[in-house]
């Protein structure tokens, strides 16, 4: 039981240091985003990383408690009090584990706007080539009509 603790223990720090990274990631993802919807991915993650202060200090409570549920059982004080703390530190790995999905799914949805504002990028490019074109073939034709304007008037004249 005391080594099944110490792993879930370890497992939850894990989870918390990848979802730090994750955070730190998103963070900067949100920076490269353009302005004018950056207010709205920078609001999103202020709530992320208030989510993330309030799972960490639930865990570090949780943390206490568990060293206090050691010292008990070293001592001998078992209680209903172990239960509970454990039922706590569940709760707590799933409240952890929902944030990370969360996390994740924002993470995605951050890729996918880079991926469609990349896009957007080429196309407008292409069509700005496209109207560059367009452009240079009127500035021809205008010189041709000029010519043959010149030489429709000469002969004209003769």
């Amino acid at each position: 039981v005391s080594d099944e603790k110490k792993q879930m223990v370890a497992n939850v720090e894990k989870q918390l240091e990848e979802a730090r990274e994750l955070l730190e990631q998103m963070e900067l993802e949100v920076r490269e985003i353009p302005p004018q919807s950056r207010g709205m991915y920078s609001s999103r993650m202020r709530s992320y990383k208030q989510e993330m202060g309030k799972l960490e200090a639930d865990f570090k409570r949780s943390r206490i408690a568990y060293s206090d549920e050691v010292r008990n059982e070293l001592l001998g004080d078992d209680g209903n009090s172990s239960e509970n703390q454990r039922a706590h530190l569940l709760d707590n790995t799933e409240r952890l584990e929902r944030s990370s999905r969360r996390l994740e799914a924002g993470y995605q949805i951050a890729v996918e706007t880079e991926q469609i504002g990349q896009e957007m990028l080429e196309n407008l490019s292409h069509d700005r080539e496209k109207i560059q074109r367009a452009r240079e073939r009127l500035r021809e034709t205008d010189a041709n009509l000029g010519k043959s304007s010149r030489i429709l008037t000469g002969m004209l004249r003769r």
